[in-house]
């Protein structure tokens, strides 16, 4: 078995992290990193925690091994991509933004379809609940959307 180069990534508390080069290449904005500065010294990811970081590492080596192994099934990478999603909702939001960040398209549609997965079939209200986020419509506005959809809620 040939031995694969390592690149250091840091996370943006400090912690870094050694992984082959294929796993951290499933990032793009990595993969730029590596072609314009090199990788000898450690790659800071700024917007990704550590905790964020492991498991970002974690989906992109589970992909490399699958790609690299004949004998796993679509389905089974599947069901572990449907696992690997079922975190709590701040966590999952984190995904999100560290995929965006870093550029690993499989993940951010994993992810942003867990998120759409869960706020289907909830009112506007409900998913402003679940998501913390401030209703600033007027209820003239909030009116006029309600028109301008109503076939949504049919």
């Amino acid at each position: 078995m040939s031995s694969t180069r390592k690149i250091i990534l840091k996370s943006s508390d400090g912690e870094s992290f050694e992984v082959e080069e294929p796993v951290a290449l499933e990032s793009q904005t990595i993969k730029h990193w590596i072609e314009e500065k090199g990788a000898n010294d450690a790659i800071p990811l700024l917007k990704v925690t550590s905790k964020v970081l492991s498991k970002v590492i974690e989906y992109c080596k589970k992909h490399v091994d699958a790609a690299r192994a004949s004998s796993v099934a679509d389905d089974d990478l599947e069901a572990w991509d449907a696992k690997f999603v079922k975190v709590d909702q701040a966590t999952l939001c984190d995904l999100i933004l560290a995929a965006n960040y870093l550029s690993i398209e499989g993940l951010l549609d994993l992810t942003c379809q867990a998120v759409a997965d869960m706020i289907m079939g909830m009112t506007p209200e409900k998913v402003r609940e679940t998501f913390n986020i401030k209703n600033d419509f007027t209820p003239a506005e909030e009116l006029e959307v309600q028109m301008e959809t109503e076939w949504v809620y049919e």
